[in-house]
C-alpha cells in the first residue's frame, strides 16, 4: 500500500509515520511542498493520503480542501482546531476524516481504517446514485418516445410500449437507445 502523507513539518509527519510502523508492505511517502501538491500526489500514486495541517489559516484550509475535491482517494486531515464551518467544507470537499486535536501514533491506524471505510461508502453511493440517475433518465426518454409515438402513430400506451421493445430486440439494442432515436428523429422533422 502507497500512504502518501503531506505535512509541511517534518516532526509531526514523523508522528503520523510512527503510527503507521505496524502497517506490512506499506511505501510511505512524506509531501512537505505545497506547491504542485495534485501533480506531486498523483506522481505517487497513494491508496491513502493524510494530510496534518496543524492550525491553518483560512486561506491553507481551503487550498486542501480544493487538493481532496481532486483527488479519489480516501483523505484523512489532522487539525489543532476547527469550527463548525471548516468541518462542513471538509465533508463538502470529500475528506473521510476530519480529526481535531487528535494527532497521535496510537490512532493513526483506527482512522486510517475509518477513512478509508468512509471513503468506499460514499463511493458506493455515488455509484448508486449515478445508477439511479441513469435509470430515470432512460426512463423518461422512453416515456417520451412513447407519447411520440403515440401522438405521431395514433398508438395506445401498450402498443407505442411494444414497439419501441420490438426494435429493439431486432436491431439487438437497448430499448433506451431506440428511445433516444425516436427522439432525435423526431426532433430533426421539426417535432418539439
Amino acid at each position: 500500500m502507497r500512504i502518501a502523507i503531506v505535512d509541511e513539518s517534518a516532526a509531526r509527519a514523523s508522528i503520523i509515520q510512527e503510527g503507521l510502523a505496524d502497517f506490512r508492505d506499506c511505501e510511505i511517502f512524506i509531501v512537505t511542498e505545497r506547491r504542485g501538491l495534485v501533480a506531486r500526489i498523483a506522481e505517487i500514486g497513494p491508496e491513502i493520503v493524510l494530510m496534518d495541517l496543524g492550525n491553518p489559516s483560512r486561506d491553507v484550509l481551503e487550498e486542501y480542501f480544493a487538493v481532496s475535491r481532486v483527488l479519489a482517494r480516501p483523505i484523512a486531515m489532522f487539525v489543532d482546531e476547527s469550527d463548525a464551518e471548516s468541518i462542513a467544507a471538509s465533508v463538502d470537499a470529500g475528506v473521510s476524516a476530519y480529526v481535531v486535536d487528535g494527532l497521535a501514533p496510537h490512532r493513526i491506524k483506527p482512522l486510517l481504517d475509518l477513512a478509508v471505510r468512509r471513503f468506499n461508502a460514499f463511493s458506493r453511493l455515488q455509484t448508486d446514485l449515478a445508477e439511479a440517475k441513469g435509470k430515470l433518465a432512460e426512463r423518461d426518454a422512453i416515456d417520451r418516445a412513447k407519447r411520440i409515438l403515440m401522438n405521431s402513430r395514433g398508438l395506445a400506451e401498450p402498443e407505442a410500449y411494444a414497439e419501441l421493445r420490438r426494435t429493439a430486440m431486432n436491431q439487438n439494442r437497448r430499448i433506451a437507445e431506440i428511445a433516444d432515436a425516436v427522439i432525435t428523429a423526431h426532433k430533426l422533422i421539426g417535432g418539439d
